[in-house]
C-alpha cells in the first residue's frame, strides 16, 4: 500500500516510516514533486491536519503520479501546557515566531515558564492525523501526558523532545531511544490508530 504523508519534515517522515510496518510505502511531498507551501490557517489541530490532507489529495488529482497512490494522510501536533492555558497548542511549531526555529521555540518556552515550580509544569502532546482514502476522510488522535523539564536534556529527537518528560518516566523524549519514544509518543499512538484504521 502506497501512502503520501503530507510533510517535508524529515524527522516526522523518519518516525512514521519506523512506526508503520514495511507493507506501507510512505512517500513525502518531495517524493511526489509537490513543492507548494501548504498554509496552516486552521484554528485547531484537527483543522490544520485536514487542510494539509485535502490540499495534497487535490494536488494529486491535478498532477497524476506514476506510482499508484492508495491514500493521503497528514498530521498536526500541538504541545499543550496547562499553566499557559494550553499554549502553544496549534501554534507549537511557530511559538517563537518567524523564522521557524526549534531552538528558539524551546528557549521561549523555558523563558515563559522560568518561574513555574516543578509540580505545576504539566503538559501533553497531541497529534491529530487525517487520512483521505477512497473518498473517505477519517481523523485519529494520539495523546501523551507529561511535564516540561526546567532545562534541556538529551540529544535525540527534534522539536520540544529535549524538554518533554512523558508520564511515568524520569527522562525527556530526547533521552529515550527512537524505539522507546515511538512506542509511547503522541505520534506513535496516532499512527497506531491509523494503522488499525487502514
Amino acid at each position: 500500500m502506497t501512502l503520501v504523508f503530507a510533510t517535508n519534515n524529515a524527522h516526522k517522515l523518519k518516525e512514521v516510516k519506523q512506526i508503520l510496518p514495511s507493507v506501507y510505502a510512505v512517500l513525502s511531498l518531495a517524493d511526489i514533486g509537490c513543492h507548494e507551501e501548504i498554509e496552516e490557517t486552521g484554528e485547531t489541530l484537527e483543522a490544520n491536519s485536514l487542510l494539509k490532507a485535502q490540499f495534497v489529495s487535490h494536488w494529486l488529482q491535478q498532477h497524476p503520479y506514476s506510482t499508484s497512490i492508495d491514500g493521503v494522510f497528514a498530521d498536526d501536533t500541538g504541545l499543550e501546557v496547562v499553566c499557559l492555558n494550553n499554549a502553544p497548542g496549534v501554534h507549537t511549531a511557530r511559538f517563537a515566531g518567524e523564522p521557524v526555529s526549534d531552538q528558539r521555540n524551546r528557549a521561549k518556552l523555558l523563558q515563559v515558564m522560568s518561574a513555574v515550580p516543578v509540580n505545576q509544569r504539566t503538559a501533553r502532546f497531541r497529534t491529530v492525523v487525517t487520512l483521505i482514502r477512497h473518498g473517505q476522510t477519517i481523523q485519529v488522535e494520539g495523546i501523551v501526558n507529561g511535564s516540561i523539564a526546567c532545562e534541556e536534556r538529551g540529544t535525540e529527537g527534534f522539536g520540544y523532545d529535549s524538554l518533554f518528560i512523558p508520564e511515568g518516566y524520569n527522562k525527556c523524549f530526547a533521552e529515550l531511544s527512537q524505539e522507546e519514544k515511538n512506542s509511547i509518543s503522541h505520534r506513535g499512538r496516532a499512527m497506531q490508530r491509523l494503522k488499525e484504521t487502514l
